[in-house]
């Protein structure tokens, strides 16, 4: 069954766990949506594991349209969200209205995701009064990762946990249809996901969140230099991957591959006549 915002939140109520991953182009969004994985997230995190930068803050509204529309032509079954890259909707509510647009129109979109607690209340409300499904993003917030001081935890003290919940219930007022809870501490997760109506996807946030969300090359292993605490590796795909590169070459430097089924043939009686 097709999923969508509606269907997130009746997950909820059926106290039904949602999976959640990112990708990033066709051919991964495809192999995600054959598993039956509930939604897809064309994360702005595409800045660091597909273009190399060191935050994600040079992420483009181009560069989210052009990865976003490519998993759109792969998924069938997915709920596809796509995140709003930094500055996109920070200057202004019309800026935030336009901009999430684009990225349902061009972008193929079916919701959009944007990061901040109370100071994008307004954006919020005025998203989804263009029919725009909008799911929030709490915790650490990596567009702010300059203002929070790097990639921390956050709401580990009483008057910041306070702050997240207050977040919560007031996105959740605003018209999110689901709120991703990012480092923040199991228990106040916990807290946060009784105290909403809403689904809340969590990552680094515990098992009490009603659904959860990973970036795929950290779950397959795919970086050596980075192992964040709250991925699992659920297979080794790096090493796997870099054991078939080293064995082609190893195998065209031996002129082994390509060999003899690799290869197309012809009447050879046919060179014999060319000049």
């Amino acid at each position: 069954m097709k999923k969508t915002a509606v269907t997130f939140k009746e997950a909820k109520a059926k106290g039904e766990k949602l999976s959640m991953l990112t990708a990033y182009d066709y051919t991964t969004a495809k192999l995600i949506d054959e598993t039956g994985i509930d939604a897809i997230l064309v994360g702005d995190s595409l800045g660091m594991v597909m273009l190399g930068y060191e935050d994600t803050l040079s992420v483009t509204m181009e560069d989210m349209i052009h990865h976003s529309a490519a998993v759109a032509r792969g998924i069938r079954n997915a709920l596809l969200i796509t995140d709003m890259p930094f500055m996109s909707y920070q200057t202004s509510v019309y800026d935030a209205v336009v901009n999430a647009g684009r990225l349902m129109k061009e972008g193929r979109a079916q919701a959009v995701k944007l990061e901040g607690g109370l100071e994008v209340c307004d954006h919020i409300r005025a998203i989804v009064k263009a029919s725009i499904p909008v799911c929030g993003h709490i915790g650490l917030t990596p567009q702010s990762v300059n203002a929070l001081g790097g990639f921390k935890v956050q709401g580990k003290g009483k008057e910041a946990a306070q702050r997240i919940l207050d977040e919560a219930r007031a996105l959740e007022e605003a018209g999110a249809f689901a709120i991703v809870l990012e480092c923040v501490p199991q228990a106040l997760a916990a807290k946060i996901t009784e105290s909403v109506h809403v689904p809340t996807i969590g990552i680094g946030a515990g098992s009490g969140c009603d659904g959860q969300v990973l970036v795929y090359q950290d779950m397959l292993a795919m970086y050596s230099d980075m192992a964040p605490k709250f991925a699992k590796q659920f297979a080794q795909v790096g090493s796997l991957m870099k054991e078939a590169f080293a064995a082609y070459k190893k195998e065209v430097a031996q002129g082994i591959f390509p060999a003899q089924e690799h290869t197309f043939k012809m009447d050879e009686t046919i060179i014999d006549k060319l000049y």
